[in-house]
Protein backbone atom coordinates (compact mmCIF):
# COMPACT_ATOMS: atom_id res chain seq x y z
CA UNK A 1 0.00 0.00 0.00
CA UNK A 2 1.77 3.20 -1.22
CA UNK A 3 1.06 6.82 -0.43
CA UNK A 4 0.84 6.02 3.48
CA UNK A 5 3.38 9.72 3.78
CA UNK A 6 2.61 12.98 2.47
CA UNK A 7 4.45 16.14 2.12
CA UNK A 8 3.41 19.77 3.51
CA UNK A 9 3.19 20.22 0.24
CA UNK A 10 2.98 24.04 -1.84
CA UNK A 11 2.06 23.01 -5.17
CA UNK A 12 1.10 19.56 -6.35
CA UNK A 13 2.03 20.22 -10.46
CA UNK A 14 5.19 18.04 -11.77
CA UNK A 15 7.88 19.86 -13.71
CA UNK A 16 10.90 19.52 -14.90
CA UNK A 17 13.97 20.35 -13.09
CA UNK A 18 14.31 23.88 -14.32
CA UNK A 19 10.91 24.61 -12.65
CA UNK A 20 11.71 23.01 -10.02
CA UNK A 21 14.33 24.88 -8.69
CA UNK A 22 12.93 27.98 -9.70
CA UNK A 23 9.20 27.43 -8.12
CA UNK A 24 10.28 24.72 -5.92
CA UNK A 25 7.82 21.94 -7.40
CA UNK A 26 8.97 18.58 -7.68
CA UNK A 27 10.52 17.34 -10.99
CA UNK A 28 8.87 15.76 -13.90
CA UNK A 29 9.85 15.40 -17.64
CA UNK A 30 8.90 12.24 -19.45
CA UNK A 31 8.37 9.00 -17.55
CA UNK A 32 10.69 6.75 -19.38
CA UNK A 33 13.05 3.63 -17.99
CA UNK A 34 12.00 0.63 -16.08
CA UNK A 35 13.16 2.51 -12.98
CA UNK A 36 9.83 4.35 -13.22
CA UNK A 37 7.35 2.23 -14.22
CA UNK A 38 4.27 2.93 -12.66
CA UNK A 39 4.99 6.63 -11.07
CA UNK A 40 2.16 7.83 -8.85
CA UNK A 41 0.92 10.73 -10.37
CA UNK A 42 0.23 12.30 -6.46
CA UNK A 43 3.22 14.24 -7.29
CA UNK A 44 5.04 15.86 -4.13
CA UNK A 45 6.06 19.14 -4.49
CA UNK A 46 9.01 20.79 -2.21
CA UNK A 47 8.07 22.02 1.26
CA UNK A 48 8.42 25.60 2.10
CA UNK A 49 11.92 25.83 2.55
CA UNK A 50 13.32 23.25 0.93
CA UNK A 51 15.18 23.62 -2.33
CA UNK A 52 16.43 20.81 -4.11
CA UNK A 53 20.37 20.19 -5.50
CA UNK A 54 20.97 20.15 -8.78
CA UNK A 55 21.30 16.81 -11.00
CA UNK A 56 24.55 17.70 -11.19
CA UNK A 57 25.41 17.95 -7.65
CA UNK A 58 23.40 14.91 -6.46
CA UNK A 59 25.12 12.86 -8.89
CA UNK A 60 28.89 14.09 -9.06
CA UNK A 61 29.62 14.43 -5.30
CA UNK A 62 29.11 10.60 -3.53
CA UNK A 63 30.32 8.13 -1.36
CA UNK A 64 30.77 4.87 -3.34
CA UNK A 65 33.79 2.92 -2.02
CA UNK A 66 33.32 -0.03 -3.92
CA UNK A 67 34.55 2.73 -6.61
CA UNK A 68 37.07 4.44 -4.61
CA UNK A 69 37.03 7.14 -1.81
CA UNK A 70 37.27 10.34 -3.73
CA UNK A 71 34.45 12.28 -4.30
CA UNK A 72 34.09 11.88 -8.16
CA UNK A 73 35.02 8.39 -7.99
CA UNK A 74 31.91 7.04 -8.29
CA UNK A 75 30.96 9.23 -11.17
CA UNK A 76 34.42 8.11 -12.62
CA UNK A 77 34.36 3.91 -12.07
CA UNK A 78 31.09 3.09 -11.83
CA UNK A 79 30.15 3.24 -15.58
CA UNK A 80 31.85 -0.32 -15.34
CA UNK A 81 28.68 -2.22 -13.08
CA UNK A 82 26.39 -3.96 -14.61
CA UNK A 83 23.07 -3.60 -13.77
CA UNK A 84 20.62 -5.30 -16.00
CA UNK A 85 19.87 -7.80 -15.24
CA UNK A 86 19.67 -7.54 -11.56
CA UNK A 87 18.06 -9.61 -9.49
CA UNK A 88 17.61 -9.48 -5.04
CA UNK A 89 17.11 -11.98 -3.10
CA UNK A 90 15.20 -11.90 -0.20
CA UNK A 91 15.57 -14.90 2.59
CA UNK A 92 15.32 -15.49 6.08
CA UNK A 93 12.04 -15.22 8.35
CA UNK A 94 9.45 -14.50 4.90
CA UNK A 95 6.84 -16.87 3.59
CA UNK A 96 7.75 -16.34 0.06
CA UNK A 97 12.07 -16.58 0.12
CA UNK A 98 13.62 -16.19 -3.92
CA UNK A 99 15.69 -14.09 -6.03
CA UNK A 100 13.23 -11.96 -6.97
CA UNK A 101 14.01 -9.79 -10.85
CA UNK A 102 14.33 -5.96 -10.44
CA UNK A 103 11.85 -5.77 -13.21
CA UNK A 104 9.36 -7.83 -11.44
CA UNK A 105 9.52 -6.11 -8.12
CA UNK A 106 8.68 -2.72 -9.82
CA UNK A 107 5.48 -4.56 -11.66
CA UNK A 108 4.38 -5.37 -8.14
CA UNK A 109 4.78 -1.94 -6.82
CA UNK A 110 3.90 2.26 -6.91
CA UNK A 111 6.98 4.65 -7.67
CA UNK A 112 6.37 7.79 -5.79
CA UNK A 113 7.99 11.06 -5.51
CA UNK A 114 9.98 11.89 -2.19
CA UNK A 115 11.81 15.26 -1.45
CA UNK A 116 13.77 14.66 1.05
CA UNK A 117 17.04 15.99 3.17
CA UNK A 118 19.63 13.85 2.93
CA UNK A 119 22.70 14.24 5.81
CA UNK A 120 25.75 13.00 5.91
CA UNK A 121 27.82 11.70 9.02
CA UNK A 122 30.81 13.78 7.63
CA UNK A 123 28.61 16.93 8.30
CA UNK A 124 27.74 17.87 4.43
CA UNK A 125 23.87 17.99 3.64
CA UNK A 126 21.48 17.63 -0.13
CA UNK A 127 18.20 17.66 -0.56
CA UNK A 128 17.59 14.94 -3.12
CA UNK A 129 14.17 14.17 -5.46
CA UNK A 130 14.12 10.74 -5.22
CA UNK A 131 11.60 8.05 -7.34
CA UNK A 132 11.34 5.15 -5.26
CA UNK A 133 8.51 2.91 -3.26
CA UNK A 134 8.24 2.28 0.33
CA UNK A 135 10.45 -0.46 2.10
CA UNK A 136 7.40 -1.93 3.56
CA UNK A 137 5.33 -2.96 0.28
CA UNK A 138 8.38 -4.79 -0.65
CA UNK A 139 8.40 -7.13 2.35
CA UNK A 140 4.52 -7.33 2.81
CA UNK A 141 4.81 -8.85 -0.64
CA UNK A 142 7.37 -11.40 0.49
CA UNK A 143 5.34 -11.82 3.62
CA UNK A 144 6.87 -11.08 6.50
CA UNK A 145 6.58 -13.84 9.67
CA UNK A 146 5.89 -12.66 13.29
CA UNK A 147 9.07 -13.55 14.83
CA UNK A 148 11.04 -11.13 12.54
CA UNK A 149 12.76 -8.27 14.02
CA UNK A 150 15.49 -6.96 11.68
CA UNK A 151 16.32 -6.53 7.97
CA UNK A 152 19.92 -6.67 6.92
CA UNK A 153 20.69 -5.35 3.49
CA UNK A 154 23.97 -6.57 1.05
CA UNK A 155 25.80 -4.61 -1.39
CA UNK A 156 26.67 -5.97 -4.52
CA UNK A 157 30.10 -7.00 -4.80
CA UNK A 158 31.62 -7.43 -7.69
CA UNK A 159 35.80 -7.21 -7.70
CA UNK A 160 35.88 -6.54 -11.40
CA UNK A 161 33.68 -4.12 -11.98
CA UNK A 162 34.35 -2.09 -8.47
CA UNK A 163 38.06 -0.93 -8.54
CA UNK A 164 37.24 0.12 -4.79
CA UNK A 165 37.00 -3.27 -3.07
CA UNK A 166 40.73 -4.04 -3.81
CA UNK A 167 41.50 -2.04 -0.86
CA UNK A 168 40.41 -3.01 2.48
CA UNK A 169 38.78 0.33 3.72
CA UNK A 170 35.70 -1.79 4.81
CA UNK A 171 34.98 -6.17 4.82
CA UNK A 172 33.24 -6.60 1.40
CA UNK A 173 30.85 -6.75 0.86
CA UNK A 174 28.88 -3.99 2.53
CA UNK A 175 26.15 -4.29 4.84
CA UNK A 176 23.47 -2.68 6.69
CA UNK A 177 20.62 -3.13 9.07
CA UNK A 178 17.58 -1.45 10.18
CA UNK A 179 15.04 -2.77 12.71
CA UNK A 180 11.92 -3.94 11.27
CA UNK A 181 9.85 -0.90 12.33
CA UNK A 182 12.40 1.39 11.17
CA UNK A 183 12.26 -0.77 7.84
CA UNK A 184 8.31 -0.70 7.49
CA UNK A 185 7.98 3.17 8.50
CA UNK A 186 6.44 4.92 5.29
CA UNK A 187 9.52 7.12 5.19
CA UNK A 188 11.92 4.24 4.17
CA UNK A 189 12.09 3.90 1.05
CA UNK A 190 13.68 1.67 -2.41
CA UNK A 191 14.85 4.05 -4.62
CA UNK A 192 14.90 4.06 -8.21
CA UNK A 193 15.46 7.66 -9.66
CA UNK A 194 16.30 11.20 -9.03
CA UNK A 195 14.87 13.88 -10.86
CA UNK A 196 12.34 11.38 -12.51
CA UNK A 197 15.09 9.65 -14.34
CA UNK A 198 16.43 6.29 -13.50
CA UNK A 199 19.06 6.51 -10.36
CA UNK A 200 22.56 6.46 -11.86
CA UNK A 201 25.09 3.92 -10.70
CA UNK A 202 27.21 5.79 -8.67
CA UNK A 203 24.11 6.86 -6.84
CA UNK A 204 23.32 2.84 -6.07
CA UNK A 205 21.74 1.84 -9.06
CA UNK A 206 19.39 0.35 -9.47
CA UNK A 207 17.89 0.13 -6.30
CA UNK A 208 19.05 1.69 -3.38
CA UNK A 209 17.69 1.93 0.23
CA UNK A 210 16.69 5.74 1.48
CA UNK A 211 16.22 6.17 5.37
CA UNK A 212 16.12 10.44 5.84
CA UNK A 213 16.67 10.58 9.44
CA UNK A 214 19.63 8.38 9.21
CA UNK A 215 23.20 9.03 8.22
CA UNK A 216 23.78 8.90 5.00
CA UNK A 217 26.04 5.34 5.16
CA UNK A 218 22.98 3.79 6.36
CA UNK A 219 21.02 4.06 3.05
CA UNK A 220 22.63 1.05 1.50
CA UNK A 221 23.54 1.43 -2.17
CA UNK A 222 23.09 -1.34 -5.24
CA UNK A 223 20.88 -3.65 -3.18
CA UNK A 224 21.21 -7.52 -3.84
CA UNK A 225 20.38 -9.37 -0.78
CA UNK A 226 17.48 -8.47 1.80
CA UNK A 227 17.11 -10.94 5.04
CA UNK A 228 14.53 -10.85 7.39
CA UNK A 229 15.71 -11.65 10.68
CA UNK A 230 15.40 -12.06 14.67
CA UNK A 231 18.92 -10.94 15.41
CA UNK A 232 20.48 -7.59 15.31
CA UNK A 233 22.45 -8.03 11.75
CA UNK A 234 26.02 -6.73 11.63
CA UNK A 235 26.31 -3.54 9.50
CA UNK A 236 29.87 -2.34 7.62
CA UNK A 237 31.24 0.92 9.43
CA UNK A 238 30.16 -0.82 13.22
CA UNK A 239 32.44 -3.67 12.21
CA UNK A 240 35.26 -1.50 11.20
CA UNK A 241 34.86 0.99 13.84
CA UNK A 242 32.25 0.62 16.89
CA UNK A 243 33.19 3.61 18.51
CA UNK A 244 32.52 5.91 15.76
CA UNK A 245 29.93 4.15 13.93
CA UNK A 246 26.93 2.60 15.75
CA UNK A 247 23.98 0.49 14.77
CA UNK A 248 21.11 3.13 14.73
CA UNK A 249 22.75 6.34 13.55
CA UNK A 250 20.11 8.17 13.39
CA UNK A 251 21.05 12.17 12.97
CA UNK A 252 21.33 13.65 16.55
CA UNK A 253 22.97 17.55 16.63
CA UNK A 254 23.69 16.62 20.40
CA UNK A 255 26.10 13.40 19.74
CA UNK A 256 29.36 14.63 18.18
CA UNK A 257 31.26 12.21 15.96
CA UNK A 258 34.64 11.06 17.83
CA UNK A 259 36.44 13.52 15.50
CA UNK A 260 34.28 16.33 14.54
CA UNK A 261 30.82 18.18 15.54
CA UNK A 262 27.41 17.05 14.27
CA UNK A 263 25.68 20.37 15.43
CA UNK A 264 26.02 21.83 12.29
CA UNK A 265 26.56 21.00 8.28
CA UNK A 266 27.79 22.05 5.22
CA UNK A 267 25.37 22.22 2.40
CA UNK A 268 26.54 21.17 -0.86
CA UNK A 269 25.90 23.72 -3.67
CA UNK A 270 25.95 26.76 -1.00
CA UNK A 271 29.59 27.79 -2.37
CA UNK A 272 32.98 28.26 -0.73
CA UNK A 273 31.53 31.00 1.53
CA UNK A 274 28.26 29.93 2.77
CA UNK A 275 27.79 29.85 6.59
CA UNK A 276 26.90 26.13 7.60
CA UNK A 277 23.56 25.25 8.93
CA UNK A 278 22.07 23.87 11.84
CA UNK A 279 21.54 20.04 12.10
CA UNK A 280 17.92 18.94 13.00
CA UNK A 281 17.54 15.99 15.48
CA UNK A 282 16.60 13.15 12.92
CA UNK A 283 17.46 15.49 10.19
CA UNK A 284 14.01 17.33 10.26
CA UNK A 285 11.95 14.45 10.50
CA UNK A 286 11.19 14.41 14.64
CA UNK A 287 8.03 14.39 14.30
CA UNK A 288 7.82 11.77 12.01
CA UNK A 289 9.96 8.99 13.99
CA UNK A 290 10.52 10.16 17.52
CA UNK A 291 8.23 7.49 18.50
CA UNK A 292 10.32 4.73 17.02
CA UNK A 293 13.00 5.17 20.06
CA UNK A 294 10.81 6.39 23.12
CA UNK A 295 12.75 5.91 26.02
CA UNK A 296 16.00 5.14 24.81
CA UNK A 297 18.98 6.61 25.12
CA UNK A 298 20.48 8.06 21.96
CA UNK A 299 23.26 9.58 23.43
CA UNK A 300 25.38 6.55 23.23
CA UNK A 301 24.96 5.92 19.73
CA UNK A 302 26.10 7.86 16.38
Amino acid sequence: MANRWINTLKDKDVTPEAAFMNRRQIMGGALAGIGLAGISTGASAAPEGLEPNTYEEITSYNNYYEFGTGKDDPAKYAKALTIDPWTVEIDGMVDKPGAYAFEDILKAMTIEERLYKFRCVEAWSMVVPWNGFELADLLNMAGVQSGAKYVAFETALRPDEMPGVAYPVLDWPYVEGLRLDEAMHPLTIMATGVYGKDILKQNGAPLRLVVPWKYGYKSIKSVVKITLTDTQPATSWNKANAREYGFYSNVNPTVDHPRWSQASERAIGGGLFSKRIPTEMFNGYEEDVAALYAGMDLTKDI
